[in-house]
């Protein structure tokens, strides 16, 4: 097995790197178990976002403490948290910010001042996303690609770092707008919070009906967060596995020369070469957190799902046999063949 003395030179500086990385890391998981319970997949995902520099879209169904769980992860991660409840009548501007006249009171001049909106933060909890019309998702837009937003022609540079957690309600979708192929696509992860199980439910009842108040206290800071995005990246992948994130994702798209029958069959569109960036980033943070300095295909295995689930569209053949995206990746992995690592 490598290891960053073998790859780096400045092997001594680069080793305590990593163990501050695991350190920040098992605090974080350790406060958040404070809080909620169970959702193990869903709290890797979510972190891996965070390390990658990615933002996440979390799709479950009422009560399953979507919003806690941001709101805590921010609280443990030191970072500055901001929360926007997407409903109907809310404007771009309630996201942005907005200019305003200012009159000095000395010389009465009059100027235009900028008042920051609620994205100006490092964590934007976007709560329930598909409840605002698309002239409003669209001003996440600039924001989730170019961490900058712009009003009235002027850019205004957001914080570092900037992540944006999307909620959704899977089920009311009366009075709801879909979130447009150009948005999804910006998000790293699209992670599903199921049901918990009757002991994890018996848990979070014998948690949340008693005088039990769990206290978050941060653990790192931005500059911090910052750096350990550095270091994911430097977590090298074999150019195999390479290949093979490339092979995968160019399977989900019906006109590609290695796409399988099923693909062509139920698939109108696959996922992009953004999709393979995310796998490849997403598994070499994966491979960090498990104290490995090398990417292997379990890494990308595990998490090309909820890489693509949101980047595939479907055609009336897959919803008329009610076949859904989660089943057509997990067909498309045991499809394209695995090459020797080197």
């Amino acid at each position: 097995m490598a290891t960053f003395a073998d790859l780096n030179p400045d092997a001594a500086q680069l080793q305590q790197r990593v163990e501050r990385f695991h350190e920040v890391r098992e605090s974080i998981v350790r406060q958040v178990r404070e809080v909620i319970v169970g959702q193990d997949e869903v709290l890797d995902q979510v972190l891996i976002a965070l390390f990658v520099g990615g933002h996440c879209l979390i799709t479950g169904l009422p009560g399953t403490a979507k919003t806690l769980m941001v709101r805590t992860i921010a609280e443990a991660l030191g970072l500055e948290f901001r929360r926007i409840q997407f409903t109907p009548d809310l404007m771009p501007s309630d996201i942005t910010g907005t200019d305003i006249i200012e009159e000095d009171l000395v010389t009465g001049h009059r100027k235009w001042t900028f008042v920051e909106g609620p994205i100006f933060g490092n964590i934007l909890l976007a709560d329930e996303i598909n409840r605002t019309p698309p002239k409003t998702q669209a001003a996440l837009l600039e924001a989730m690609q170019e961490r900058s937003c712009t009003v009235r022609g002027h850019i205004y540079q957001l914080p570092a770092p900037f992540f944006v957690l999307a909620t959704q309600n899977p089920i009311e979708l009366e009075g709801t707008y879909p979130l447009p192929e150009a948005q999804l696509d910006r998000f790293l992860f699209n992670t599903i919070l199921d049901y918990l199980s009757a002991a994890d439910e018996l848990k979070v009842v014998d948690l949340t009906t008693t005088t039990h108040t769990a206290t978050i206290t941060p653990v790192t800071s931005a500059e911090e967060l910052l750096d350990f995005q550095q270091l994911v990246r430097m977590v090298p992948i074999a150019d195999s596995l390479a290949r093979y994130v490339v092979s995968l994702v160019r399977a989900t798209r019906q006109r590609s020369e290695n796409a399988p029958d099923f693909v062509k069959k139920y698939v109108n569109y696959g996922g992009s070469i953004r999709a393979a960036q995310f796998i490849v980033l997403a598994a070499k943070a994966r491979a960090l957190t498990r104290n490995r300095y090398h990417v292997t295909y379990d890494d990308i295995t595990s998490l090309a799902v909820p890489v693509l689930r949101h980047r595939i569209l479907l055609n009336f053949h897959a919803e008329s046999e009610r076949i859904d995206a989660d089943e057509i990746l997990n067909r498309i992995i045991e499809y394209v063949p695995r090459q020797k690592e080197r």
